[in-house]
């Protein structure tokens, strides 16, 4: 239409500043590499051609993009997922979007952060279950306030979790309170800071009752793993309860006893951990420890804000789980 004024584009700023197009779009996603007298060259280019809101442009001068990276491993299992969609809503309510980058056992983490960084992330939440992420991760964070979510240890950063030690005990009280003895541990995968650090209260809480345990058996949190377990584990002929590392292990290893002809709770008790919508509709329906994965994301979120406007916070906060006891557990006759 005759005497419309086209709107100012990337490349129109990239030639006013003298910079590549690529540059400004680096600029514009808060790139770290960027040399500060480049980036107000192009900050300056871009309120002059008005190519962005005068609102948008204050935002990047201050380095203040209000985006949270998040980096997530293991991102199809339930509890790394849900506790990445109490996270958005809690930044949400914050008004801060959220970048979420999802990695598995065969992806770079370090990857993900970089692409993180390039999207404009003025803090980082890590939901890293596994040990290797970890490890990759602090290699290439920068000086940027991170936060990890994570049963395990993290010295340098500020670390958010359910209490998992704590859930693994109320699971293995509540099996000795109902008189079991010989309590077998279905774990899951060795790699996973969450798992170990059940696997290890278990061991603990069984020991402090002078009960001896078996050696573990380590799954890989799947309701597959789980049925094999019920259905071919010679060992499950001498127990009377399995404190399972997830439900949905734990719903395979109901399935599988089903198939071996033993009946849960009559012959056996089963125990799960997560408390997923629906464990309450197994068949029996399940006893486990429940998390509370938005109160996990309110608290990251909260904790995090935070240590980006500078304000002390705790090192290391834990979230208190639950256990919900159903069916799926019964006394030792």
């Amino acid at each position: 239409m005759a005497g419309r004024q086209r709107k100012p584009s990337m490349y129109d700023v990239a030639a006013l500043a003298g910079v590549s197009h690529q540059t400004v779009s680096r600029v514009l996603n808060n790139h770290p590499s960027i040399r500060e007298t480049t980036r107000a060259k192009v900050i300056r280019a871009i309120e002059q051609v008005n190519y962005t809101p005068n609102a948008m442009a204050r935002a990047l001068a201050t380095n203040r993009t209000h985006r949270i990276g998040v980096l997530i491993d293991g991102a199809g299992h339930y509890g790394p997922n849900t506790a990445l969609r109490g996270f958005e809503e809690a930044a949400r309510a914050e008004g801060y979007s959220v970048d979420a980058v999802s990695v598995g056992e065969t992806d770079d983490p370090a990857a993900g952060v970089e692409q993180l960084l390039l999207q404009g992330a003025e803090a980082l939440c890590v939901i890293a279950p596994r040990i290797p992420s970890l490890e990759s991760v602090r290699a290439v964070m920068r000086d940027l306030p991170v936060l990890v979510v994570t049963a395990g240890s993290a010295p340098d950063r500020l670390t958010v979790a359910v209490d998992q030690r704590a859930g693994a005990r109320l699971a293995v009280e509540h099996l000795l309170a109902l008189g079991h003895r010989d309590i077998l541990h279905l774990a899951g995968p060795e790699d996973w800071l969450d798992a170990l650090a059940r696997l290890e209260a278990w061991e603990q809480r069984l020991a402090e009752a002078g009960l001896a345990t078996r050696a573990p058996v380590i799954g890989d949190w799947t309701a597959d793993f789980g049925y094999d377990y019920g259905y071919r584990s010679p060992e499950i002929d001498h127990a009377t309860a399995i404190f399972v590392a997830n439900d949905q292990m734990a719903l395979g290893v109901i399935h599988g006893l089903h198939d071996r002809g033993l009946r849960v709770p009559q012959d056996i008790s089963i125990v799960g951990f997560d408390d997923n919508p629906e464990s309450r509709h197994f068949l029996p329906p399940l006893t486990t420890v429940r998390q509370d994965f938005h109160a996990l994301g309110t608290l990251s979120v909260t904790q995090l804000i935070a240590a980006i406007r500078g304000v002390p916070v705790p090192q290391a906060d834990l979230i208190a789980p639950e256990l919900v006891v159903r069916q799926s557990t019964a006394a030792r006759g």
